[in-house]
């Protein structure tokens, strides 16, 4: 082989390299997926905690037609993996039909202890509040923003810090609602059936599952989508 075809190989080498290295760097990288956490069938994935040991999570919540119903006693929840920080979820519920409005939260950003209201991120549910995003048991929320409050040394969620709902978008008793949750380091930011209902800042970053709540009120879920933001 001639020097001069040496050196056309090697150079036809080295390009095809470069280009081989330009389009991997050049690929797109996959889109975040979206995991249906309710699967509209079971609860499998899920576990449980509650006031009473005693009481069987069967007891509280229940699967059926695609919907799942909590009684609201006794106080706790229901919970599943990931654990996250970032990450955008949506939750659709309802207070059942002919029934009375109560009280239920979406929480996030849950840890230890795993007891009846864990320390966690609060999304409130409660009839006429929903839309406020609570610390409980401690997780740190700013003061100093907008709608901040506080409430000290709760009997059942210790030291609560949050920030009120700008605007009340509740759908009527009966009807269904959507819940989208954004959470971008400690940015919390909320939607409810397509309105902005609060922006929240300076929330503790801690990695943990999303919860559900029983809290004293019948309540029903068709719709739980997280999607996994952490970089």
């Amino acid at each position: 082989m001639t020097n001069q075809n040496r050196i056309f190989r090697s150079a036809w080498s080295l390009g095809a390299l470069l280009l081989v290295t330009v389009t991997s760097c050049s690929t797109p990288a996959p889109r975040h997926t979206a995991i249906e956490l309710f699967d509209g069938k079971t609860l499998s994935g899920w576990s449980y905690v509650l006031a009473d040991p005693q009481v069987k999570m069967e007891q509280v919540w229940s699967v059926n037609d695609g919907i799942l119903t909590c009684q609201g006693t006794p106080v706790g929840f229901i919970y599943t993996g990931p654990e996250v920080t970032d990450f955008r979820l949506v939750v659709e519920y309802r207070w059942p039909p002919g029934s009375k409005p109560g009280n239920s939260g979406v929480f996030s950003r849950i840890t230890s202890p795993m007891k009846a209201i864990p320390p966690a991120v609060e999304f409130q549910l409660k009839h006429g509040s929903a839309g406020d995003v609570l610390g409980l048991q401690g997780r740190k929320i700013a003061a100093g923003q907008p709608r901040f409050f506080s409430v000290p040394k709760h009997p059942l969620a210790g030291d609560i810090a949050g920030v009120a709902k700008t605007v009340d978008a509740e759908n009527p008793p009966g009807e269904w609602n959507r819940v989208e949750i954004l959470a971008q380091g400690p940015r919390y930011s909320v939607r409810l059936n397509g309105k902005e209902v609060n922006a929240v800042e300076d929330v503790e970053v801690v990695a943990g599952p999303i919860g559900l709540q029983s809290e004293g009120g019948v309540i029903q879920f068709r719709r739980a989508t997280l999607t996994i933001l952490d970089r």
